[in-house]
């Protein structure tokens, strides 16, 4: 008896004695981010991995006063320091160059001598939009070069056409002339197979100024055969909360869903996570064959609760980190009227939410929905963040075409960071103007602003316009070079391909019928943007343009036609019958 008597007061004083220190403290980045999820290893401790919390901190019981710990964390500096348990550490974890560079504004082109007074923010109906500046007309003499980033968003068309459905005005930062651009772009042929871009340009006139021609370039990016698109690994991030209860919310975002599980094959994978009130994963990593379960489990959600957007992106890509399918196509897909109203609200704290995701390689689509609170500007910032892009739903053939019929080139890269450069021959254009592409307010105002480039999906068909004054001279052959420098998905690596584009003038009368759509849509654009370049050009002149460019037997082009005819009821007094406004 007083042995065991003596073996437990020994024990009691070896556990109390054995773990008498505490080390403390925080990890932030050099930013001032709280960084959550740093593994600490502390030489006393061996091989067994400490985390940080949430808010970036971190307490670990020690049998000494010092240790020596190594943290580590993707996209950061691993670190190594002897850290005393009397202080309170606060360390700061240094960003590799790739992060610091995600964290800077991004750019959609490099265009000089924007004034950011310029821009108009809209606020109506409490929906939100990035307040943009369009672009100039610059001296080629001064800056012969510009860039852009290439992308295949298209969320403006389909949202422009909600507002003018509804005889309603659009507001004027909805208006994104190169997403609109995009929404057409599938009905160019696209026969490129190999695994390089390619590309055609035409110089023609330009409508709203005869002074001046237009330059237009098709970039084709390469087709996947599909027979060999590689498995997808999709989890679905779906909003269901109150703000979903609506028709052409919850509803409709079910009947999208259920149209691209039709679609889906043995080797994908789907998972569904969903927020409303709480997060929740509705279905674990689920083969595409069982389409009878996935489909049960989209109709039963309901609508209801608050929105927890925060903590329901963190558990979605963890889901798909999860189940990531080396070389293939892992890809978060949220949908959401974009309402993040509990957790990380702004656009600059969802933005440093995303980019941490973004170095595991999993991409980010956005599809949003809704009216009356949409949030357009967060929606485009997380897909931009995310290495993804971005699509507004208003019905369900708007679903399917982006789902099921541009299925391929919505949800497949085959190329990301892409970004277009051209320099024009200054003995040809005095000066130019790229129309689309439009900066952000707040990315013009930051000068460690930088441009970042975009995701493009298989068989995209991207349009660079460019308005152009031509030298009274005898033009040369040549008229600019472009350059495009992006990340292969195909072959993973860096690729640069060139272009020499011709001075390969047509009147617009004869060129072919896609090209004077093209046009039709960007004056369209510009008009609804109330942009001062095409003030004289009237919609009666627009309808004659788009007469000649559509087919009476394609419903999307026939539509465009019909936007335009009520947009000319909406903002022309004269044709309405009573003022409408928002």
């Amino acid at each position: 008896m007083y042995r065991l008597l003596i073996i437990l007061i020994s024990f009691f004083y070896t556990t109390n004695t054995g773990a008498q220190y505490y080390l403390r403290g925080e990890i932030k980045d050099n930013r001032g981010k709280k960084l959550e999820g740093v593994n600490i290893h502390l030489k006393s401790k061996g091989t067994v991995p400490f985390f940080s919390g949430k808010d970036g901190d971190f307490g670990i019981p020690l049998n000494k006063s010092e240790d020596s710990i190594f943290l580590s964390l993707p996209g950061y500096e691993p670190t190594r320091i002897l850290a005393y348990t009397s202080l309170f550490q606060q360390i700061v974890l240094e960003m590799l160059p790739s992060t610091a560079r995600l964290y800077q504004k991004n750019l959609s082109s490099v265009i000089t001598d924007l004034k950011p007074a310029e821009t108009i923010q809209y606020a109506g109906m409490g929906e939100s939009y990035s307040g943009l500046i369009e672009n100039g007309f610059i001296k080629t003499n001064q800056y012969p070069q510009t860039g852009f980033s290439l992308n295949i968003d298209k969320a403006a068309f389909s949202n422009i056409r909600r507002f003018l459905i509804n005889e309603m005005f659009v507001p004027i930062d909805a208006v994104r002339t190169e997403e609109m651009l995009n929404y057409f772009s599938f009905e160019h042929s696209n026969k490129n197979t190999s695994q390089l871009f390619s590309m055609e340009s035409i110089v023609t006139d330009c409508p709203w100024n005869t002074k001046n021609k237009l330059l237009l370039a098709k970039v084709y990016a390469p087709k996947l055969n599909l027979e060999k698109i590689p498995p997808s690994n999709l989890v679905f991030l779906i909003d269901v909360s109150g703000s979903m209860d609506h028709p052409n919310r919850l509803s409709l975002l079910q009947s999208a869903f259920k149209l691209l599980t039709a679609n889906l094959r043995n080797i994908d994978t789907i998972s569904i996570v969903t927020y409303g009130g709480n997060v929740s994963i509705a279905l674990y990593p689920t083969s595409g064959t069982e389409k009878k379960i996935i489909n049960d489990v989209i109709d039963s959600l309901s609508a209801n609760g608050d929105t927890p957007g925060e903590n329901a992106i963190k558990v979605a890509y963890n889901l798909a980190k999860g189940s990531f399918i080396k070389g293939g196509n892992n890809r978060v897909i949220l949908a959401t009227d974009g309402d993040f109203n509990v957790g990380q609200r702004t656009e600059k704290e969802l933005e440093d939410l995303i980019v941490g995701y973004k170095e595991y390689g999993i991409s980010l689509t956005c599809l949003g929905v809704g009216m009356g609170n949409y949030k357009d500007s967060k929606l485009e910032t997380l897909s931009k963040k995310g290495n993804g892009n971005f699509a507004y739903i208003d019905q369900i053939a708007e679903a399917e075409k982006v789902l099921v019929k541009e299925f391929t080139s919505t949800l497949f890269s085959v190329a990301k960071n892409t970004i277009l450069q051209i320099a024009f021959n200054k003995e040809v254009v005095t000066a130019y103007r790229l129309i689309g592409f439009d900066n952000k307010k707040d990315a013009i105002s930051d000068s460690s602003a930088t441009l970042i480039g975009g995701e493009i999906g298989s068989g995209h068909v991207s349009l660079a316009l460019f308005e152009i004054e031509l030298t009274p001279n005898e033009i040369p052959h040549k008229i600019a070079e472009i350059k495009i420098a992006y990340e292969s998905a195909i072959n993973p690596s860096t690729q640069i391909q060139l272009f020499q584009l011709k001075n390969n003038y047509i009147p617009i009368d004869l060129v072919d019928s896609a090209t004077r759509r093209a046009i039709t849509i960007a004056a369209f654009a510009g008009i609804l943007r109330k942009s001062k370049y095409t003030r004289d050009f009237t919609y009666s002149e627009i309808m004659s343009l788009a007469a000649t460019a559509y087919n009476p037997l394609n419903p999307v082009q026939n539509e465009l036609l019909y936007l335009i005819q009520k947009a000319d009821k909406i903002y022309n007094t004269s044709k309405r019958k009573k003022p409408r406004i928002n």
